[in-house]
């Protein structure tokens, strides 16, 4: 639903507000706060997109504040979205004119929601002190995007020296995989100290300035910056030690490279975080970001001035060579590919009179083809270790064969004692018979006696 006012006031926007809430029977509030966009006309369409979105994960009041003409009459016009039009939020959009543009604080603070959490976002250019802002002082957390600005570098330096707690920024944010990867990298063997580190990005892209900063504060060591073609982004991050450098390389827009000593080349998912992705990211948190701080403050003067390109660094050594990452991405994607494809094999049906024999080395055949090389160069190993140990097998067996008559005929000794124990049971035997019979006539003569 999408209601739009001309020439309004605060009152008869809060009143339509609740007016229209009953309308679509959501009087009850489940806001968790209220966020205000300051935008530009022109930009205004995109940064509402993104503040919607991002509100899905945090439902909340969205106060976009566009400033008109200056130069013309005093008027506030405003638009009102609810249901479906602003998912999980509710969205006022003021657009100011004349002096009214001045005095955008006075217009909002009417329309805050009550006893909740305010966020300001600047979605373009920032004032130079955000905390000074009017709008910017009322807030407790303060989101700008140095990457917007004509000169990131120096927009950083002027967020450093006007830093007030709450203040971040939407270049940090986008760093956040970057720092999982390279700390879950150094938690694994060998555990030894990093002497250093380089990290590649374009001059644009404060991203970069704040990643070497950070590495430069957690790890204690020198942190050089290498130049990359604007646009770019962050391109790679090499951190030296004694059993060799740790290389995380991107050198496309959504897959990276992770190498290190002793560990398998990996192929990682690091895509470019969307806006939305980032906008709802600092909206988890509403307090201080000490981190942030840490880097800003303390880690950008001691940076390493940019004196090398990618290019010549790579071929120095001081730096990964994208294009030996993309090979190694390339490599390890045919290899995943290989991994994962299916046992089955698609091929047309045997014909009736085929025998198992025939469909068995068809399949075989058909197997051999989709291994790739590294696997052919496994079979041939095995094939060739099982050839010896049937060599091995059938020397074995032949000795085996020409001794096993010596061990199954019997010696003379053996016979001569074999032939003496039947002798010896044969004479017990007849003993035996012949004291049975004298028995026996003993007993007849003694019977004869008696009668």
């Amino acid at each position: 639903m999408i209601r739009d006012l001309t020439d309004t006031t605060t009152t008869g926007i809060s009143k339509t507000l609740v007016r229209l809430r009953n309308e679509v029977g959501a009087m009850a509030l489940g806001r968790v706060l209220t966020l205000v966009v300051v935008v530009d006309d022109t930009d205004a369409g995109n940064a509402i997109d993104v503040a919607n979105q991002a509100s899905r994960q945090h439902p909340c009041r969205i106060i976009v504040v566009i400033s008109g003409d200056r130069r013309g009459k005093n008027r506030l016009d405003a638009q009102i979205r609810l249901g479906g039009d602003a998912g999980a939020s509710e969205i006022v959009v003021l657009r100011l004119y004349g002096a009214l543009a001045n005095h955008g604080p006075s217009v909002v603070v009417p329309l805050l929601l009550p006893d909740s959490p305010i966020v300001a976002w600047w979605p373009g250019e920032a004032p130079a002190d955000v905390g000074r802002d009017p709008i910017g002082a009322m807030a407790q957390r303060r989101i700008t995007d140095a990457a917007e600005h004509r000169s990131p570098r120096h927009m950083l330096k002027k967020r450093a020296a006007t830093y007030r707690p709450g203040d971040t920024d939407l270049a940090w944010t986008r760093l956040t995989r970057w720092r999982g990867l390279l700390a879950a990298a150094l938690d694994q063997p060998p555990y030894e100290p990093i002497t250093g580190a380089v990290v590649s990005g374009a001059p644009d892209s404060p991203s970069s300035d704040l990643l070497a900063a950070w590495l430069h504060r957690r790890l204690k060591v020198p942190v050089h910056r290498v130049s990359t073609p604007r646009g770019s982004g962050i391109s790679a991050v090499r951190l030296e030690r004694k059993s060799g450098p740790i290389d995380l390389v991107r050198p496309g827009d959504t897959v990276a490279t992770l190498s290190q000593n002793g560990q398998p080349d990996r192929r990682i998912s690091l895509p470019r975080r969307e806006l939305p992705e980032c906008l709802a990211d600092e909206l988890r948190r509403l307090d201080p970001d000490e981190t942030y701080e840490e880097a800003l403050l303390h880690g950008l003067d001691a940076l390493q001035p940019v004196r090398l390109t990618a290019a010549a660094a790579a071929r120095a050594g001081k730096a990964p060579d994208p294009a030996e990452s993309r090979r190694l991405a390339a490599r390890l994607s045919r290899d995943e590919s290989a991994q994962e494809a299916s046992a089955m094999i698609s091929a047309p049906p045997a014909p009736e009179h085929a025998e198992t024999a025939q469909v068995h080395a068809a399949t075989v055949r058909k197997l051999a083809g989709k291994r790739t090389s590294r696997e052919k160069q496994t079979a041939k190993r095995r094939t060739k270790v099982s050839a010896d140990g049937a060599s091995a097998g059938t020397k074995t067996g032949t000795t085996g064969t020409s001794t096993a008559p010596t061990k199954s005929t019997p010696t003379k000794s053996t016979a001569k004692k074999t032939t003496a124990k039947k002798t010896t049971a044969k004479k017990a035997a007849a003993k035996k018979t012949a004291g049975t019979r004298k028995a026996t006539a003993r007993k007849g003569t003694a019977r004869k006696a008696m009668s």
